[in-house]
Parts: structure tokens; C-alpha cells; sequence
């Protein structure tokens, strides 16, 4: 069984950007999207037109200066590797207990398919805030759409900020 991480949160997030859960790499390191390939960080510093900061303190900060909360759908499963195809018994987190305590959250962005997939079966969209949802493609190393491509559509979650 692996276990996801701690939300990325503060009072001011009004954006909540959801993850499945994370993969072989992030959870030895103990950090979302460690893995070296996966675009993700690479993405949110690109919408800013600024340098991608070296450490993860200073990543989780970037994020929280930009009302930009991160977590994911899964609090724990039964996973070999890292591929969301290979996830099995999962059980959400908590969102209930999650939006009541960030209740300026009006938006979530889905990092790949999987994420979508699981929040909608588990979960569901009966929160009042949640104005919309957005599916945008996954920044995995397995998703090969190019990279400028994927900022295209990564771009939505400015309009929300």
C-alpha cells in the first residue's frame, strides 16, 4: 500500500490542481513530481514566464504566492511502479473536510486522465464552491504530447488566479 502526500494549501488557494498519486521517484523523495522527466514543474514556471526555482521549498512557496494549491485524488493504493494503470484498491482523500477548510477554491485542474477518472467515481462535484473542472494532459515522462503543446492547454489555470 502506498500513501499520497500532504495538500499543498494555504487560506488564499483558489486553484486546486489534482494529481492521482504520486509515483515511484516522488515518494522516495518525498516531493511531488520529483521524477526528472515529468514536465510539471517545468509547466507552472513556464505560465509565469519566470525561471524554474532549484529547491522544492522554494517550488512549494511559488506555488502558494500564486493561490495555487496542489494534492491528489488518491490518499492510498495498491500500486507496482509507477503507472496509473497499474493502480488498484484506491481510496480518495478526504475532499469534504479539504474544501470546507479552503473555501476559496472555485476550480480544479485534473493532471491527466486518471485523476479525473477517480475524483469523478469517488468523489463527485457536490461542492458549491467548485465553479469548474478542467482535464489537461498529463505531465508524465508517458504522455507524448510535446511540451509546448501541453502549456496550451495548461494555460486555463491563468484565467483563474
Amino acid at each position: 500500500m502506498i500513501c499520497s502526500f500532504p495538500p499543498v494549501a494555504n487560506k488564499d488557494s483558489s486553484v486546486l490542481i489534482l494529481g492521482s498519486i504520486p509515483g515511484v521517484t516522488s515518494l522516495k523523495e518525498n516531493q511531488y513530481y520529483a521524477h526528472p522527466y515529468n514536465q510539471f514543474w517545468k509547466i507552472i514556471y513556464a505560465l509565469f514566464n519566470v525561471p524554474l526555482e532549484p529547491t522544492y521549498e522554494k517550488k512549494m512557496i511559488f506555488l502558494l504566492n500564486h493561490n495555487i494549491a496542489l494534492w491528489d485524488v488518491i490518499q492510498k493504493c495498491d500500486r507496482l511502479g509507477s503507472l496509473d494503470s497499474k493502480i488498484q484498491s484506491p481510496i480518495p482523500n478526504n475532499f469534504n473536510s479539504f474544501f470546507a477548510s479552503h473555501p476559496k477554491i472555485s476550480v480544479i485542474f485534473f493532471n491527466g486522465s486518471k485523476a479525473k477518472e477517480t475524483y469523478t467515481a469517488f468523489v463527485g462535484f457536490n461542492f458549491k464552491q467548485i465553479l469548474s473542472s478542467f482535464l489537461l494532459p498529463s505531465t508524465s515522462p508517458t504522455r507524448t504530447m510535446p511540451f509546448n503543446e501541453k502549456l496550451v492547454y495548461w494555460k486555463e489555470i491563468l484565467h483563474w488566479i
